[in-house]
């Protein structure tokens, strides 16, 4: 298995040149020291994010449609905030700055969780601060990782980044299962541990990212300022169109991994304790594939390897509408789910950053990611809103439906603009 594990492996790693010579994977210390507060954070954001439909369905005794409402606000509703970031850390050249008060501003809300109960709006609200913070450090986050990495191996260097990231999304489930083992109702110190490897997160950003412009070349001629008229601009470069458009569509055909699990619990009644294994399982598909995924994308184009990753997606929705069942089907959806993520999650900005121009790169790439959040969100309302209606089946079935045909659109999309040489 890839040791992902080991992130130092990742920067000792190395790949065969054209030439037939090796050299090394070019992931710098920023890459690595971004996945690292990444690693943590996940650590601290999926602790929650395992227990949250357990705690609202079965505990505060939530619809699926009023459970649609919040995944779609933890997915999506800070869409505003995540272009606002990017304009900003491009602006003022201060994407580091912008991306810690994100950080520190989902750290927080762990512990507002501990006082909000299971009230709908309480909650609603928290959710929406938390994710406000997702939002913020995203766009900048991103654009760090960008602007030190070489264009042809953008799909790496995003891979290497997810893979961190996602070590720590295997861990957080990891500790939350172990503290429910422990206290099967004691969701209250889940939340006090998550808002501890959040400030762990927070100071790896402070304490030892470099800024990019302490980087910058002395006397080199300043690029000319970033504007929102220019980042809206992007929309008229037919690449950058064409993978905003295929953004959008297929996101508004992707049920949250929470629904999926959900349907999953409902199948095989798995029960609270075991319930966040799920995520743990998902993780370590992701974490093992992020970087194969990334590599390959950069080798045989990032938007055939995105396309992948939206079939296996497709996967997930058949095996869950066919006959499988028990730990079969428990494996095959978390392994296809994993799957998706490494074939999507970092490919999509590789795919979008080569257009943009370094001076816009945050807002351009928030540009993308609002877009898709804004298409998440809906797509989790609507989700819900058919789940309550005619049933999880159903539900699935829209989605697998518009899932192929948004697949379709995008190939369409992706054959009429290519990807830059």
């Amino acid at each position: 298995m890839y040791q992902v594990s080991n992130p130092a492996v990742l920067l000792r790693g190395r790949r065969r040149t054209a030439t037939g010579e090796t050299a090394r994977l070019p992931v710098k210390r920023t890459v690595f020291l971004l996945g690292l507060t990444s690693l943590f954070t996940d650590i601290s954001a999926e602790m929650v994010v395992t227990v949250l439909p357990l705690y609202l369905v079965y505990i505060g005794n939530f619809s699926p449609l009023a459970f649609g409402v919040i995944d779609g606000l933890y997915n999506g509703a800070t869409a505003i905030a995540t272009l606002a970031s990017g304009y900003v850390g491009d602006r003022f050249k201060k994407h580091k700055e912008v991306a810690a008060t994100g950080y520190g501003l989902s750290a927080i809300c762990k512990l507002l969780l501990v006082a909000a109960g299971t009230a709908m709006s309480a909650i609603g609200a928290i959710v929406l601060l938390d994710r406000a913070g997702k939002g913020i450090r995203t766009a900048p986050r991103d654009a760090m990782i960008s602007l030190a990495t070489p264009r042809a191996s953008l799909g790496t260097a995003f891979g290497v980044h997810r893979a961190m990231d996602t070590v720590g999304a295997m861990l957080g489930p990891l500790v939350a299962f172990g503290l429910l083992a422990i206290a099967p109702l004691a969701f209250d110190s889940v939340f006090l541990v998550s808002f501890c490897f959040a400030l762990i997160g927070v100071g790896i950003l402070v304490l030892l990212v470099q800024p990019e412009r302490d980087r910058d070349a002395e006397g080199a001629e300043p690029p000319p300022p970033a504007t929102l008229r220019g980042a809206f601009g992007l929309v008229k470069v037919p690449r950058f169109r064409a993978v905003l458009i295929a953004g959008a569509l297929l996101s508004l055909a992707t049920a949250s991994d929470a629904f999926v699990f959900l349907a999953l619990e409902d199948a095989i009644d798995l029960g609270t304790t075991l319930f966040p294994l799920l995520f743990v399982g998902n993780a370590a598909a992701f974490m093992v594939l992020a970087v194969p995924m990334g590599r390959l994308a950069d080798r045989i184009g990032r938007g055939r390897v995105l396309l992948l990753g939206y079939g296996a997606l497709l996967a997930v929705y058949a095996v869950l509408l066919g006959p499988l069942g028990g730990w079969p089907l428990v494996v095959a959806t978390l392994f296809l789910l994993g799957t998706y993520y490494a074939a999507t999650d970092g490919v999509l900005m590789a795919l979008g950053s080569p257009v943009i121009p370094d001076e816009i790169r945050g807002s351009g790439l928030a540009l993308l990611r609002t877009t898709t959040s804004l298409a998440r969100l809906v797509a989790s309302i609507a989700f819900g809103a058919v789940w309550m209606l005619w049933g999880i089946s159903a539900a699935l079935a829209v989605f697998a439906a518009a899932l192929v045909a948004a697949v379709l659109v995008s190939a369409f999309l992706f054959v009429r603009a290519p990807e830059p040489a």
